[in-house]
């Protein structure tokens, strides 16, 4: 199955760095869709990693020291936006949002809990648009990025929503809706999103992404009102910390489980990467599997 990437770069939508297209591991539609709010003429927000030429994660492979001279350029993200891509099978064209990142920098957001990253791993399996082995490897294995850390994330995400949520200074299409209710339903419905996220992930170490769409629609329909919104925050707000709390998870992210994790893609992928880097622990269990042998050739 070819990935987004490389159906728009296909039809000569796109211009990404030549090696992403055919190198996307994981992509997934996110947004409205992946929360089960979207209506026919809802963008398309897909997000995914790619794995990069490898002396674009180890630089040093290409001679490269750290600081001293031309460094070579780091691949952290692409994004591009509004592009228009006719649909054939419903008559009428989306527009697609797209963010490609390093399966690094992946890594690293995700491991930070942010938001965006962690709902990406938990999207519905209707939403998975390109999925490889290594995906695969990712995806069964994303619990392992969950930690307590993730309240202070989603709360702060919360906080900028409520804000934007708030503010008058809207245009075209969010400008009638603002006029409407009052306030801005999109950002309210994420404000209650986040929260409800957060509370699934600090009690449950899991989440689901559509668990509360019924709620969420009726928020995008105006039927809750602004002190609606504000108290639902504010009481949620409240019973999280008692979540946080309570929560099994670890407080902080266990890096070296997920750095293992990576080096595990990232060998799949490259192969052996003994000549990379230094795996604590990994000479040591060779060396006595070498002496278990040894032991056994002469007994």
């Amino acid at each position: 199955m070819s990935s987004t990437v490389r159906k728009l770069l296909d039809k000569g939508l796109i211009s990404p760095p030549k090696f992403i297209a055919d190198n996307v591991m994981y992509e997934v539609m996110m947004g409205s869709i992946a929360y089960g709010v979207s209506n026919d003429a809802s963008d398309v927000d897909v997000y995914g990693f790619c794995i990069p030429p490898k002396d674009m994660v180890f630089p040093h492979l290409a001679g490269e020291i750290l600081g001293f001279g031309q460094q070579i350029q780091r691949f952290e993200q692409y994004q591009q936006h509004h592009i228009k891509c006719a649909d054939e099978s419903k008559g009428y064209a989306r527009e697609y949002d797209l963010t490609i990142y390093s399966i690094v920098k992946y890594f690293d957001l995700c491991m930070q809990n942010n938001p965006n990253m962690i709902d990406s791993l938990f999207v519905p399996d209707n939403c998975v648009l390109h999925i490889t082995k290594i995906g695969n490897m990712v995806k069964d294995k994303r619990q392992i990025f969950l930690h307590k850390g993730s309240w202070h994330k989603f709360k702060g995400y919360a906080y900028s929503q409520m804000h934007k949520m708030k503010s008058q200074n809207r245009t075209g299409k969010r400008q009638e809706i603002v006029a409407e209710f009052g306030y801005d339903v999109k950002f309210a419905y994420h404000v209650v999103r986040l929260l409800n996220e957060v509370e699934q992930i600090l009690t449950e170490e899991n989440l689901d992404l559509q668990r509360n769409r019924e709620q969420l629609k009726s928020i995008r329909r105006g039927e809750w009102k602004l002190e609606d919104i504000e108290n639902y925050f504010q009481e949620k707000e409240k019973l999280l910390e008692t979540a946080y709390a309570n929560s099994k998870l670890p407080h902080t992210p266990d890096q070296d489980k997920i750095k293992k994790l990576l080096v595990d893609c990232l060998e799949e992928y490259y192969g052996s990467l003994s000549k990379c880097l230094v795996i604590p622990g990994r000479q040591e269990k060779a060396l006595r599997e070498i002496v278990d042998i040894a032991k056994k050739a002469l007994e």
